[in-house]
């Protein structure tokens, strides 16, 4: 992706969504519980205002960023939900405006890094393009996550193709997470987007084949819903592996949700 500028568009209008249906809640509603174990509506804003700034140290001050790094290997497992805990505590009003400040800053400091830019992160380091997408994707899994405690519906929108070539380019990385040797083979993957145009990544003549809606897709490599939940059709061995591991996101293997109807 040549020019970051489409995508970072999609990720400040997928934050100011997720901020229409925050904006104007009440301290009991910040409270509600969200469908993450012992994250609450505020937990999951706080987590996109400490994973932005966190961007941000990444792309303006590499030093910053790498005690943020040690500060992670010093604290396995912890140090996410650490970041959402101390965020959660804050008054709403406070944790709004830090999470407005710090994605306001992290969109300037996109549009401004110098073309071929890369930046460290906690997975492989990330070109401008790529860590808008990241920080999209995030901000789109959790805003599903706090539109489902508050009985909402999002309708999904074309944004989620970033969100699509993202879980496309990081399958081996689900593979290799797991101490899985990635497939040789590319895959063809064949999605419907929610305007009802296809997407379609890999070769044609592909031997291992993913198909189904474009939605389903991103909500099973962001780890929001089971795959028996999800209508995605693997065709191949590696493809139906691929789609019990799938995961777009930095860090360990997620645990994932569970089906529902089942219990945790």
């Amino acid at each position: 992706m040549a020019d970051p500028t489409p995508v970072i568009d999609d990720l400040c209008a997928e934050s100011e969504e997720l901020d229409l249906l925050v904006a104007g809640l009440s301290p009991e509603r910040w409270a509600l519980a969200t469908p993450a174990p012992g994250w609450t509506v505020a937990h999951q804003i706080a987590h996109l205002a400490w994973t932005d700034h966190s961007s941000l140290l990444a792309v303006t001050d590499h030093d910053a960023f790498a005690r943020q790094i040690e500060k992670a290997l010093a604290e396995p497992g912890d140090f996410v939900d650490n970041g959402a805990e101390e965020g959660a505590g804050k008054e709403p009003e406070q944790l709004l405006a830090d999470w407005r400040t710090g994605r306001t800053a992290l969109a300037e400091a996109l549009r401004s890094a110098p073309e071929g830019a890369r930046f460290p992160w906690y997975g492989p380091p990330m070109s401008t393009a790529s860590m808008a997408t990241a920080r999209l994707m995030e901000t789109w899994a959790h805003g599903l996550d706090v539109a489902d405690a508050l009985g909402v519906t999002r309708k999904p929108t074309d944004r989620i193709r970033h969100i699509v070539r993202l879980g496309v380019r990081t399958r081996d990385f689900a593979f290799g997470v797991r101490g899985l040797t990635p497939p040789f083979e590319e895959f063809r993957v064949e999605l419907v987007g929610p305007g009802g145009e296809l997407w379609v990544y890999g070769p044609e003549d592909a031997g291992d084949r993913v198909s189904g809606p474009a939605l389903d897709f991103c909500l099973l490599v962001t780890q929001r819903a089971h795959r028996t939940d999800l209508a995605l059709t693997a065709v191949g061995e590696d493809a139906d592996r691929w789609l019990d591991i799938a995961q777009a996101f930095a860090g360990p293997p997620g645990e994932g949700r569970a089906p529902k109807g089942a219990d945790r």
